[in-house]
């Protein structure tokens, strides 16, 4: 049963693709002895000639071993593959038999690939017989899909990364490029350095480092993305900026849809007043906009997490078709997907509304097209005959009794989905739960009836589609480790023992992916009603050529076997008539009301070096430094309104959850709004989820979630002590929960060799006695004491037999040493070597020994602290090139480069402002 592995070359470098965001950025990796040392980009792969941000060069960081599930369990516990599978198939089979198909689910992942993601569909909608199939892209692009949908007549991005290069205007909505696509923003950036005539417009509540780019910022009130395009659509057709020919000849709808943006717009002050935007910028993105035939749109989760996400894609899409901006090098409507493998589950029907192939159920015959394709000579599927439930309404339907069974692949609902608790709840009453992981420590592996080890990164093997409908392989260079099998596998396995095995008949991913590309071109002509994903010029490739695939951007069809770099050139869209349609939206705002409880604005998102949850991101050191706890940015006025202090603790409260965060002040936040990052789960710190802030208000039709919007109060979170705790990896496996439990706040930073404990407690009756704490809770006595205990004060460290154990300072979080420091000073201290006397020294001195203060890094790619930056600029190194000589930040990745600019503005001001003091006392 088990799979043949192959143990790779020593010293190959191996063609691969990032699994992290969206770009699909190209990957070289170099084995050695079988383990991966090290990964660079591949300089021959277009969607990122050989760029890297820090999260894919640190790759190889985050593989190994540890921590990684090792064998199949049921019931909590061990077994071997034939009982885990044999157990998921007779529960499943079971359920269905007592309560029906449609009492089994499942719920998938961008992270898987495209040929798990099929056979995962195939088996749940074409065998299973049930509709209740979505994915967590669900949380990410539905509201795109069902955009475009709606005026294509399919789910295809028109534009591509170079449009990005040909592009006279690039607009940035509800996108923070610069963090979330690192590798595309520095190609953009590079490419406005070529053409100093290019503009850059961000349109986006929060200033964000994409500013950095910025020829022109909105700060737009949140949710009010559709009334602003509304605005345009209307500006255009009132100054004759529209383009008569193209709605002429192209499209369907306009005169509907602009007398509904009519009702909604009056004067440009009135809507620069609903958008809380200056006047006289608006207008000027206006004649921008309207005077530029080569504009993209460039837009993300802030525009598509809404209750009316769909509605704003669409006015979006509407300026486009209105000003004939599309289907040309540097213009189109351009959704980005947040994860790796987004594009290629709508591909195969992983969304909960789809069937496979780009088909949907409303598809004219495409139930009985499917059926057809999967029947074999013994076996006819029966596909469900509507759509199931999408991702939120999905687990309403398991808390209310209806789902009984649920199979989770490659996500953890408990993180992502809003209303975390509500989530939670569900999943433990739900009779059956299925969960295939990669990891072992997370809450959702806890809770599961059966757990299947599932093969991760480097180990998976297939095909990904990144935001530009390019399709490229991930490659398995390395074995799985212990009983860890590929989801493919795992899926055909337990389809096999519910007696589908002739339908599910693979040894290989090549074969399901050119099964994929044969259903794409299946009965796909003009006769039966053309359908725009077709990849059926790679149904004929054998194992070498699919082994050898290059990336390729789809339709890859007879006619384009090269592939198809832009859509809609022709002016022919996928609708019956082949025009294009404009929509009438109405701009609605928020469902989540801000009232006297919960008076703040809540927007969430990702943050630069880390990725989802922290499964793979959180296993290297250097990717937590950057932001090492979960925080909250807060405009001045509102921290001082509600009594916080930059660096202090907040409480976080909502109608349905509460999150525990590290205060950050910032100047990027509007008055009445905040911001958390979505990472940090019960594994790294306690009550961080900030999925449990938001109601599960969806939009109604792409069912996507409202998380942008959430709304909450603040309040300062009382404490009476901080500490850092610094334990090796021994220790932590035996002391972590108790330190966890002993505090009221806590968050667990993974460092090289041990794990870095930031903690506080709140007020209690009796002050903490930190000599008994010691005594009682670690097992390695302390050595010499510096301590206050008045004053909450103390440094100490526990060293056995010449090796560091553990080490402790209490005091306040301005006193306590970063992270940077840590790392520095303890990290090789604590690998289990001997300290030398000068380690021994260092240590105990604790952060008195000069170097402690480097501050939060900024460059995690060269470690370099904001302090250390902050002196080179004093030092007269003036631009980010001599700040690069000296330091060498900014020199690898360059996701750092809008920061250092930004500390390089923030100096400059502080000098002009010293300067003006200066002048002003020698006058007086």
């Amino acid at each position: 049963m088990a799979q043949p592995r192959q143990q790779p070359d020593d010293h190959l470098k191996e063609r691969t693709t990032c699994p992290y965001c969206g770009v699909g950025c190209g990957v070289k990796a170099r084995l050695e002895q079988g383990r991966m040392v090290d990964v660079e980009g591949d300089s021959d792969h277009p969607a990122n000639f050989g760029r890297l941000c820090v999260k894919g060069s640190a790759l190889a960081e985050t593989l190994g071993d540890h921590g990684r599930l090792l064998e199949p369990r049921v019931d909590g516990r061990p077994v071997d593959w034939e009982v885990a599978l044999s157990e998921t198939a007779s529960r499943l089979q079971a359920i269905r038999a007592e309560h029906g198909d449609t009492a089994v689910a499942g719920y998938l992942s961008g992270q898987l690939l495209t040929e798990d993601y099929y056979v995962a569909n195939k088996l749940f909608k074409g065998f299973l017989g049930t509709p209740h199939l979505d994915t967590n892209s669900r949380l990410c692009m539905a509201s795109a899909v069902a955009a475009y949908k709606r005026s294509f007549g399919t789910d295809a991005v028109p534009c591509n990364y170079e449009d990005l290069e040909e592009a006279e205007l690039v607009v940035l909505v509800g996108s923070n490029l610069a963090w979330n696509h690192p590798v595309l923003f520095q190609r953009l950036r590079v490419a406005k350095a070529r053409n100093p005539l290019m503009r850059v417009v961000v349109i986006d509540p929060r200033v964000t480092d994409s500013c950095e780019l910025a020829d022109l910022y909105l700060g737009i009130r949140p949710g009010s993305d559709a009334r602003l395009f509304n605005g345009l659509l209307t500006w255009m057709a009132d100054r004759g900026r529209l383009d008569p020919v193209y709605l002429q000849r192209h499209t369907n709808g306009f005169d509907e849809t602009l007398a509904a943006a009519r009702e909604a717009v009056s004067d440009i002050e009135s809507l620069a007043a609903d958008c809380d935007v200056d006047a006289e910028r608006l207008e000027t993105f206006y004649y921008w906009f309207s005077s530029q035939l080569h504009v993209v749109t460039l837009y993300s989760q802030g525009i598509n997490q809404s209750t009316s996400g769909t509605d704003k894609c669409q006015s979006i899409i509407n300026c486009h078709l209105a000003g004939g901006k599309i289907g040309l090098p540097g213009a189109g409507p351009f959704s980005i997907t947040g994860q790796p493998n987004a594009m290629g589950g709508r591909e195969v029907g992983g969304l909960a509304n789809q069937l496979a192939a780009h088909m949907d159920y409303d598809s004219p015959g495409a139930i009985d097209r499917v059926t057809r394709f999967w029947s074999t000579p013994e076996l006819t599927p029966t596909l469900p005959e509507a759509p199931g439930y999408k991702a939120v309404e999905l687990f309403e339907a398991i808390e209310r009794g209806e789902i009984r069974a649920l199979w989770i692949m490659a996500t953890n609902p408990l993180v992502s989905l809003p209303d975390a608790n509500r989530v939670r709840a569900a999943i433990e009453r739900c009779p059956l739960v299925i969960v295939s992981e990669c990891m072992t420590d997370t809450a959702l592996v806890e809770m599961a009836d059966i757990v299947l080890p599932a093969s991760g990164w480097s180990e998976k093997d297939g095909t990904v589609t990144n935001s530009e409908r390019r399709i490229s392989r991930q490659r398995g260079m390395l074995p799985p480790p212990g009983e860890a099998r590929h989801d493919w596998w795992i899926i055909s396995e337990v389809a096999r023992r519910l007696g589908f095995g002739e339908a599910f008949d693979y040894s290989h991913p090549y074969q399901i992916f050119t099964e994929h590309a044969q259903l794409s071109g299946f009965e796909n002509d003009a006769e039966h009603q053309r359908r725009l994903f077709n990849i059926s010029a790679l149904a004929e490739l054998d194992r070498a050529a699919y082994d050898a695939l290059s990336p390729i951007q789809w339709p890859v069809t007879a006619k384009a076997p090269l592939g198809t770099a832009r859509l809609f050139e022709d002016g022919r869209f996928i609708t019956a008539d082949g025009r294009a349609r404009l929509w009438p939206v109405q701009p609605r705002g928020p469902e989540q009301s801000l009232c006297n409880d919960y008076p703040l604005r809540l927007n969430s998102g990702r943050i630069r070096d880390q990725w989802h949850t922290m499964t793979r991101t959180g296993r290297s050191a250097r990717l937590m430094n950057h932001r090492t706890e979960p925080f909250v940015e807060v405009h001045e006025e509102d921290a001082r309104e509600h009594g916080l202090v930059d660096r202090g603790l907040a409480r976080i409260v909502s109608a349905t959850g509460e999150m525990r965060a590290r205060v950050r002040v910032s100047p990027a936040q509007r008055r009445g709004e905040l911001f958390v990052p979505i990472h940090w789960t019960d594994r790294f710190s306690g009550a961080a989820l900030s999925g449990s802030l938001f109601r599960g208000l969806t939009d109604p039709l792409s069912g996507q979630p409202e998380s942008k919007h959430g709304a909450v109060r603040i309040t300062s979170l009382p404490i009476t002590w901080e500490a850092s705790l610094v334990l090796d990896h021994q220790l932590d496996a035996q002391l972590g929960a108790a330190v966890r439990d002993d505090s009221s706040y806590w968050t667990r930073i993974p460092l090289e060799h041990g794990v870095c404990w930031q903690m506080a407690g709140e007020p209690r009756a009796e002050q903490r006695d930190w000599r008994e704490w010691l005594a009682k809770m670690l097992p390695v006595p302390a050595g010499p004491l510096a301590d206050d205990p008045s004053a909450e004060r103390l440094r100490a460290a526990g060293i056995e037999e010449g090796r560091l154990r553990w080490w402790l300072m209490v005091g306040p979080v301005t006193e306590l040493p970063g992270l940077g420091w840590i790392g520095l000073r303890l990290g090789d201290a604590i690998s289990g070597q001997p300290l030398t006397d000068e380690q021994r020294r260092r240590v105990l001195a604790a952060c008195n020994d000069g170097t402690a203060h480097q501050g939060p890094i900024v460059c995690s790619c060269h470690q370099v602290g904001r302090a250390s930056i902050v002196g080179a600029i004093r030092q007269g190194d003036d631009s980010i090139e001599a700040l690069g000589a000296r330091l060498a930040c900014g020199t690898q990745c360059g996701s750092c480069i809008p920061e250092l600019k930004s500390l390089l503005e923030e100096e400059k001001s502080h000098a002009n402002a010293a300067i003006g003091d200066t002048t002003q006392a020698l006058a007086v």
